[in-house]
């Protein structure tokens, strides 16, 4: 156990960092006090608004508190990395941000699909909404989305931490799939189990949710009613958030594939794909797209000028 702890990786993904560190951080900063501050605003608007009180509102709520979980799994330590000498993490940091990267990231595409399933209802079955969509059923989502994907993840992060270690050496700035590299031999068990996370909370939620959104169009501009076509709307942002995390997925595999084959400099834009920009898209997306969440921003920020 001792020697488990005392076992550090070095993080070589870094490019120019003698150079540049305090670039890096004065941009990095300034992005992870964005990201906090603009998610964070609206989830106090829909924690402090009744009329935000609606399961709709509280599923964006619960997606916007993940991205600010998903951006502190990293840029705290992305920060410390930036100012000192030697960007080193002990193993069990690493599995253990590894961890929180998968959990939370699956957790995002388990929202997006339960917040198509609550479009769905609200839309194509109107008159059952209130019945379906109760308090207890929006807690029992909540819940199911944050804790399917740990109880997935925790299984193939034990088993990484069993893996024996020839390469002390991690070319990234963070844990990711990565990992793998460092390993003398990589396990089949944890090979499979990952394809299984991979289409439980990545492949499956996706599907689901562009079916479900798909139908609510198909029947929504079918339909002659313009209260059901200004609803189907209400969809878009969902949509835009999944467009832009599920091509984040996709570097991420990507990523964990090409292995040394690529430049660091690219390497290392690619890792900055992953979480520099996603967290500050969902408040932009939300805040301009919903209507009720936007007046609420106007009103906030007109009454703070005053």
């Amino acid at each position: 156990m001792d020697e488990f702890n005392e076992t550090l990786i070095t993080l070589t993904g870094y490019v120019e960092m003698n150079k540049y560190r305090y670039l890096y951080f004065f941009v990095f900063f300034t992005v992870y006090v964005l990201i906090i501050c603009s998610n964070g605003t609206i989830v106090y608007l829909i924690w402090t608004h009744k009329n935000l009180h609606e399961p709709m509102y509280i599923f964006i709520g619960a997606l916007l508190f993940n991205s600010v979980i998903y951006s502190s799994t990293f840029y705290p330590k992305l920060l410390t990395d930036f100012l000192s000498d030697k960007q080193v993490i002990p193993y069990s940091g690493c599995i253990f941000q590894y961890f929180v990267f998968y959990s939370v990231g699956g957790s995002e595409f388990l929202l997006l699909a339960v917040m198509a399933f609550d479009r769905y209802v609200s839309i194509c079955k109107p008159l059952r909404y209130p019945t379906i969509m109760r308090k207890t059923t929006v807690k029992h989502l909540l819940v199911f989305a944050w804790l399917f994907p740990s109880l997935h993840v925790v299984l193939q992060a034990a088993l990484s931490t069993k893996s024996k270690i020839c390469d002390h050496n991690l070319e990234a700035i963070f844990c990711n799939n990565t990992i793998y590299a460092l390993q003398c031999m990589r396990s089949r068990t944890v090979t499979i189990i990952g394809v299984v996370i991979l289409f439980d909370v990545a492949v499956l939620p996706v599907l689901f949710t562009v079916f479900t959104y798909a139908k609510i169009f198909i029947m929504a501009y079918q339909s002659n009613t313009t209260s059901k076509r200004k609803a189907a709307k209400t969809c878009v942002p969902h949509l835009l958030v999944l467009i832009s995390f599920s091509y984040l997925c996709v570097y991420d595999v990507i990523l964990a594939r090409v292995e040394s084959h690529l430049p660091k400099a690219a390497r290392f834009v690619m890792m900055l794909q992953l979480f520099l920009y996603h967290p500050l898209l969902n408040p932009i997306i939300y805040g301009l797209k919903m209507k009720e969440i936007s007046k609420h921003l106007k009103t906030l920020f007109c009454s703070t000028k005053v």
